[in-house]
C-alpha cells in the first residue's frame, strides 16, 4: 500500500499556473514562486494543475511540464507536491498519472469526470481505480468538488469502503459547502487516518470543528500566513483569536466575491502581492480588469495583508 513519508496536512497552496502575456505556459518563475510560498508565506505543501491552475485547460504535456517544474523547484524545500491527473478521458488520466510517479511527486488527485458522468458510486470509484493503478506507488486522493463537475455523489458514500477497491487512498479534498457531508467523512473514517483536507478558504475554522486535518486552496499563495496564525490558535485552543484570524480573511474574500472573483482574480491578486507575474488566464477565462486589481489592492492594505503606509491612524477595519 502507498503511503506518504508523512501526512498530507496544514495549508497546501492550490497553484497558479504562470503564463506569457500570449498564453503560453511560463515555468521561469516557479523557483521564485516556490521560495515565495515556503518563505514568505510559511506554506509548504502544494497541489499543482487543479482549478486554480487551469489544468483542464492546458494540454497533457503542459501539464507534465508545469508538474516537472515543480517537483524540481521543490526539491528539499516543499513537503509534499501533488499532482491533480484527473481529466476526461480515463488513457489521459493514466499518463498523467504514471508521469507523476516518474518525475518523484508525493501523491496524484483526481477530479471526477465532468462530461460524461458517472451516475453513482460504483461508477466513480471504478474510474479512480484504474487511474490510481496507473501510479500504485502514490498516495491518491479524491478530489470532490461538485459544483464544477455536477457530480452529485455524496462523499461520506464514496469513502465507505474505498480503501477495499483502492488501496492507494488516503484522503480527499472537500470543496464543497456542505458540512454535513464533510463532518460524516471525518467521522465515519475515524480508524482510517485520511487525510480530510478542506477546499472552502472562508469556511476553514468550520471545517477544522468538524476535524479537518489540512486545507487545499487559492487563497493559501498569498494569505497562507495569515491562515497559519488561525491555525496556530486554533491548535492551543484560543478559538476567540483563530475566529477573528477567519473573520478578517473573510472580509477580503466577501469584499472581491462581490466584485467577481474567480481564477483570473487570483492571477491578478498573486502578481500583486508576491510580484511575481502570474499573467493571463487562459481562454475562455478573461484577464482581470484594473479596476478590479485596484480595489483588491486597496481592500488588501485596509486588512493589513499589505504595507500601507499612506493608512490613516484610527483605521478600524485592520486585522489584529
Amino acid at each position: 500500500m502507498a503511503s506518504p513519508k508523512k501526512k498530507l496536512q496544514g495549508l497546501v497552496a492550490a497553484t497558479i499556473t504562470p503564463m506569457t502575456e500570449h498564453g503560453e505556459i511560463n515555468v521561469s518563475v516557479i523557483g521564485r514562486y516556490v521560495d515565495y510560498l515556503a518563505e514568505e508565506q510559511g506554506v509548504k505543501n502544494v497541489f499543482v494543475n487543479g482549478t486554480t491552475g487551469e489544468g483542464l485547460s492546458l494540454s497533457i504535456s503542459e501539464r507534465c511540464r508545469v508538474a516537472e517544474e515543480w517537483v524540481t523547484e521543490g526539491r528539499n524545500k516543499l513537503d509534499q507536491i501533488v499532482i491533480h491527473v484527473g481529466a476526461l478521458s480515463l488513457k489521459e488520466s493514466q499518463e498523467l498519472a504514471q508521469h507523476a510517479a516518474k518525475i518523484g511527486a508525493d501523491g496524484i488527485a483526481v477530479i471526477a469526470p465532468f462530461f460524461l458522468k458517472p451516475w453513482n458510486k460504483d461508477v466513480l470509484i471504478n474510474f479512480l481505480k484504474e487511474v490510481a493503478a496507473a501510479a500504485p506507488a502514490l498516495p491518491f486522493y479524491y478530489y470532490h468538488i461538485p459544483a464544477l463537475t455536477g457530480v452529485k455523489i455524496r462523499a461520506e458514500e464514496l469513502l465507505d469502503g474505498i480503501q477495499d477497491k483502492i488501496p492507494t487512498f488516503q484522503g480527499l479534498k472537500f470543496s464543497d459547502t456542505d458540512l454535513l457531508d464533510f463532518g460524516q467523512c471525518v467521522d465515519q473514517n475515524r480508524q482510517q487516518q485520511f487525510a480530510f483536507l478542506f477546499g472552502v478558504d472562508e469556511q476553514l475554522l468550520s471545517a477544522l470543528v468538524m476535524g479537518a486535518t489540512g486545507a487545499v486552496g487559492s487563497t493559501y499563495n498569498y494569505l497562507g500566513k495569515k491562515t497559519n496564525q488561525m491555525l496556530e490558535a486554533f491548535e492551543r485552543k484560543d478559538f476567540s483569536s483563530a475566529l477573528n484570524h477567519q473573520f478578517c480573511i473573510q472580509r477580503f474574500i466577501n469584499f472581491v466575491a462581490k466584485l467577481g472573483f474567480g481564477v483570473s482574480q487570483t492571477k491578478a491578486i498573486m502578481t500583486l502581492v508576491s510580484g511575481i507575474p502570474m499573467g493571463p488566464p487562459r481562454l475562455p477565462l478573461q484577464k482581470a480588469s484594473r479596476e478590479f486589481t485596484d480595489n483588491a489592492e486597496a481592500k488588501l492594505k485596509s486588512l493589513d495583508f499589505l504595507s500601507f503606509t499612506d493608512l490613516k491612524d484610527g483605521n478600524l477595519e485592520a486585522c489584529s
